[in-house]
């Protein structure tokens, strides 16, 4: 068997760090499947040095486009792929073999205002629909998302396979002072801070978080922060209007992207982690935070309970009082705190990219033993990874 895995999206956000732990933990966990990785040119050369069975293929169809359609299924056929891993919703329709699709959320369909015009919400209704009913096993990444697909898109249940995504292991890890007084320094996080982490698009509720924020402070804490990590505050100027609203551009801060290990600092100096996301496929920051003993604040609706269990409180999101009410509680009771962090840590251990990866190894063994007996005899060996004409290896392999 040769297992051909769609890893042009590599440095995304949500998606990539689910190629970059696939990869990583599969590295360590089998030295004899030959795997084949579709990947943007400049990643070959991380890509393809990580183990003897690996091969890095430069691939550079864009992602959700027509050419995908076409250049994928050939790039499968000439390196003797014989089953396909598209780890997103697109798999493309003339995919030669044997597919696992892994479908994380319905957000295209539930919010199509974030798709550029009709065409590309056709698209993604189509897409999910076909990778559905076509793929031989669909993963999700929770219960909640497994209902939302099967509300969608009409496929067999059973055929769809719930395997929860995990943290890094770096945030599991206590930071040494050093690193801790230059992100205080450099961030100038002096004072008691409310974390958020994620993009700022609507279905994330940053307007009511903001609106809560302001009421928590009326509240008597008004030496408090807020500080937001992530997207690019400029496309959505609705937010920095709520700051100005209620007075709070002295209090709020849009820091855009942070370096992972910077990230993993901010989630321990936090007094509390809040995230009011209407809807989430997992939910990966809560979880994250949860993991670095920082007591956590999130919606009671979609995956979010799923995912935090009992060591979290719970909130309305529509709610900025109920949202308001659960930090203040959490910032003012230190037996709240208390309890969080030790709920949070314990349930963190629940979760791990090793024990998810193997039941996704499992998953492609599954579909393999089904596949005719000239399917799995194994093509040609790979030969030594090859770097594309200007392929640079500057990016980090996973």
């Amino acid at each position: 068997m040769r297992i051909g895995i769609d890893a042009r999206k590599l440095h995304d956000y949500g998606i990539g760090t689910y190629i970059r732990n696939l990869v990583r933990q599969l590295v360590r966990l089998d030295r004899q499947t030959e795997f084949v990785l579709l990947c943007r040119p400049d990643d070959v050369p991380g890509l393809g040095a990580l183990a003897p069975n690996f091969r890095a293929v430069a691939e550079s169809a864009s992602n959700y486009s027509l050419a995908e359609q076409f250049k994928v299924p050939r790039a499968l056929r000439r390196e003797g792929v014989t089953l396909f891993h598209a780890p997103h919703y697109v798999l493309p329709r003339l995919v030669p073999c044997p597919s696992v699709v892994t479908i994380h959320d319905c957000i295209h369909l539930m919010f199509p205002q974030y798709l550029q015009g009709r065409f590309a919400l056709r698209y993604a209704r189509s897409s999910i629909s076909f990778s559905a009913r076509r793929a031989t096993r669909v993963l999700t990444v929770s219960e909640s998302s497994k209902r939302d697909i099967l509300r969608f898109v009409d496929t067999e249940p059973e055929k769809i396979v719930v395997i929860y995504n995990a943290f890094d292991e770096r945030f599991g890890e206590e930071p040494n002072e050093d690193d801790i007084a230059r992100v205080r320094e450099r961030y100038q996080l002096q004072d008691a801070f409310v974390l958020y982490v994620g993009n700022v698009k609507p279905h994330k509720n940053l307007g009511r978080l903001i609106e809560a924020f302001h009421l928590v402070r009326q509240r008597g804490l008004d030496h408090l922060k807020l500080v937001l990590i992530g997207d690019d505050i400029s496309k959505y100027a609705a937010l920095r209007r709520a700051v100005h609203t209620y007075q709070l551009h002295k209090y709020v801060r849009f820091l855009g992207y942070v370096p992972e290990a910077t990230l993993a600092v901010m989630y321990r100096l936090a007094g509390v982690f809040v995230f009011p996301s209407l809807y989430e496929g997992f939910g990966l920051p809560p979880l994250e935070a949860m993991a670095s003993g920082t007591p956590v604040v999130a919606s009671n609706v979609s995956s979010l309970p799923e995912v935090t269990g009992d060591a979290a409180v719970l909130v309305d999101p529509m709610s900025p009082e109920a949202i308001a009410d659960g930090m203040y509680r959490v910032l003012t009771l230190e037996g709240l705190r208390h309890t969080l962090r030790a709920r949070g840590l314990a349930r963190a251990k629940q979760f791990s990219w090793e024990a998810s990866v193997r039941r996704i190894h499992e998953i492609y063994l599954e579909v393999g033993a089904s596949l005719p007996a000239t399917s799995r005899v194994q093509p040609e060996p790979l030969g030594p990874p090859t770097a594309p004409p200007g392929a640079n290896g500057n990016r980090p392999a996973p």
